[in-house]
């Protein structure tokens, strides 16, 4: 069988990029590890080992053969750091889930221009020379909720639910989701970004990585909405509840806390858990958020020190993720896809499919589900022919 040449670096870099040692390689692609080394050192492989390596890496075949290793970069502005240090290259997961999206908001912003939306006023309406107090007041507004509009929900997931619904009837794509698509074998990394936002006046889009823990996500996801109020295409660091590095991270931590414990309020309800042993969880229930953002917002009105707050912090996400691999019972495919597509955009592709205007295989790519699927996923939508 005929053999081709490729360059040594460029093979191991797609293995490196896809994140595996030539261990781990070897077992996922089921050939000897001495193998994997000998392409590495030759750059002798057949075609058919060359598709094996793009499909295991996630790497388009074209770039395998080039002439040195691509340098790959996000197309949006990238905030994820480590102290003052930006992070590495991203990850495939992390490039396919950006332009997935970006694909998503493109179809999006034709369809509704083709409609004659109008422009949304509120993306770009504010600047760093704001108020956080202002920007998070007039995101309050916009969504049509009351400074205690979590005050009357039973939990804070229950809130988190409401806030992604509202934030969606305002015109917002918003999308939760752990997997890079539906491919339940590309988990996302929380550990290597938190969410993204992609800022445009007709379809704005959020994305929220569902694998970090769910007490972190509310915090997230209004830090996202406040990069959308200043005009910011951003990737966020490993952790949007954590402090921040950059000017712009700083301002939008900074609006995603008041928007969701008014500095106002906070010094009665810290007076009155002062003996409480589990202080932040009452104010949690108070304020419908996760015990993590309570504590949060005592650091950053300086009721606590940063080593109170991480301590607590690493704590309870321990203690989170721990419950959650405990669980019992899953959510529903249909029930997955309401968050990882998002209802609006889900009924905008159906709609458009079913009427002609739109071809059934790009809406297939468009939400990532296709034949019989793709017509139950747009009757649970109630989008009928």
């Amino acid at each position: 069988m005929t053999s081709l040449a490729l360059q040594p670096d460029v093979l191991r870099w797609a293995r490196e990029r896809a994140g595996f040692a030539v261990p781990e390689f070897a077992k996922k692609a089921k050939i000897k590890p001495e193998k994997v080394l000998k392409w590495e050192l030759t750059g002798e492989l057949t075609f058919g080992q060359v598709e094996a390596l793009a499909q295991h890496t996630h790497t388009p075949i074209g770039h395998l053969f080039l002439s040195k290793p691509l340098k790959e970069k996000l197309s949006i502005p990238d905030f994820r750091t480590v102290g003052d240090h930006a992070v590495g290259d991203p990850s495939p997961d992390l490039l396919d889930t950006v332009q997935t999206m970006q694909r998503r908001q493109d179809w999006m912003r034709n369809e509704l221009i083709e409609q004659g939306q109008e422009p949304l006023s509120f993306i770009g309406q504010f600047s760093l020379k704001n108020k956080p107090e202002d920007v998070a007041a007039d995101m309050r507004k916009r969504l049509g909720l009351e400074t205690n509009w979590a005050k009357g929900i039973s939990t804070w997931l229950d809130a988190l639910t409401k806030l992604r619904r509202h934030v969606q009837d305002i015109g917002i794509l918003i999308v939760f989701n752990s997997v890079v698509g539906n491919n339940t074998s590309r988990k996302l990394d929380p550990e290597e970004f938190r969410g993204f936002a992609l800022c445009d006046v007709y379809a704005p889009l959020v994305f929220i990585n569902a694998s970090d823990a769910k007490s972190a996500q509310m915090f997230t996801l209004a830090h996202e909405l406040a990069h959308l109020w200043l005009g910011l295409n951003a990737v966020s660091g490993f952790d949007a509840t954590l402090p921040a590095d950059s000017k712009s991270e700083k301002f939008c931590n900074k609006v995603a806390a008041e928007f969701l414990i008014p500095a106002k309020d906070f010094p009665k309800a810290w007076e009155e858990t002062r003996l409480a042993a589990d202080r932040y969880t009452k104010l949690a229930k108070q304020f419908k958020v996760s015990p993590i953002v309570a504590a949060r917002r005592a650091l950053d009105l300086n009721y606590i020190t940063y080593n109170e707050f991480s301590e607590f912090y690493r704590e309870y996400v321990r203690a989170e993720f721990k419950a959650k691999a405990d669980q019992k019972g899953k959510p529903t495919y249909f029930d997955l896809q309401h968050v990882r597509v998002g209802e609006r955009f889900g009924r905008s592709v159906v709609s458009a499919a079913k009427e002609g205007r739109l071809l059934y295989r790009e809406a297939f790519q468009l939400v990532g589900i296709s034949g019989a699927t793709f017509d139950k996923f747009a009757k649970d939508l109630g989008v009928e022919d």
